[in-house]
């Protein structure tokens, strides 16, 4: 349990620092993404997941 909880904070962190970082740029991106048809979102969050699920395998593995 204590490592999930700390998985939470490091997403959180990294979350975060665009926003710390670069806020007009985030902004405009928002912009964008809010422009985007719901099935390339949807793509884009498919491959992420899918990504982070590789990345979690071979780490593992």
């Amino acid at each position: 349990m204590k490592l999930f909880i700390l998985l939470i904070g490091m997403v959180l962190i990294f979350e975060g620092l665009p926003y710390v970082a670069s806020p007009e740029a985030m902004q405009d991106w928002l912009k964008k993404i809010s422009a985007m048809r719901p099935e390339h979102l949807r793509i884009m969050g498919l491959v992420a997941m899918a990504t982070g699920l590789l990345l979690c395998w071979i780490v593992q593995g």
